[in-house]
């Protein structure tokens, strides 16, 4: 399976009054539909799918939700696969980790910039620098 292209479709950001309540974070996708698309570079039958990502702060404080669409060139056998697992609205296992690591990689970056510019806590921990302890009796 090669991904062929990404695409945001929609953008919500909302944020409601302070909370002084330590918040819980949840993070979900959903895959909303997948469908047979031609497209021009290849001969073969590519895979439109369909995603909203969600990051939900609890008590209601807050909510970005991203809704948009990946287009990947699956091999036979994967289109055939794709398209049987969706009947029952499921998506096949083997495939749906990388596809649903590269949503959020996408996403995650967008997020971060949006909760940077609503003063939202991170959904994700960022990297920090420690002191390295260099005391006379470590050196020995």
């Amino acid at each position: 399976m090669r991904i062929l292209g990404f695409n945001i479709s929609k953008i919500l950001v909302e944020k409601k009054d302070e909370v002084r309540e330590r918040l819980k974070l949840d993070q979900n996708i959903d895959i909303i539909d997948i469908e047979k698309e031609k497209i021009q570079i290849s001969e073969k039958e590519a895979l439109k799918i369909k995603f909203k990502f969600t990051i939900t702060y609890s008590k209601d404080y807050a909510r970005i939700e991203f809704k948009g669409a990946v287009i990947i060139l699956p091999e036979k056998e994967e289109l055939e696969e794709f398209i049987t697992a969706w009947k029952s609205k499921k998506i096949p296992e083997k495939p749906k980790i990388g596809l649903f690591n590269f949503i959020m990689s996408k996403c995650n970056i967008k997020a971060l910039n949006l909760e940077d510019e609503l003063n939202l806590p991170y959904h994700i921990p960022m990297p920090r620098v420690a002191q390295e302890n260099t005391s006379e009796q470590d050196k020995n």
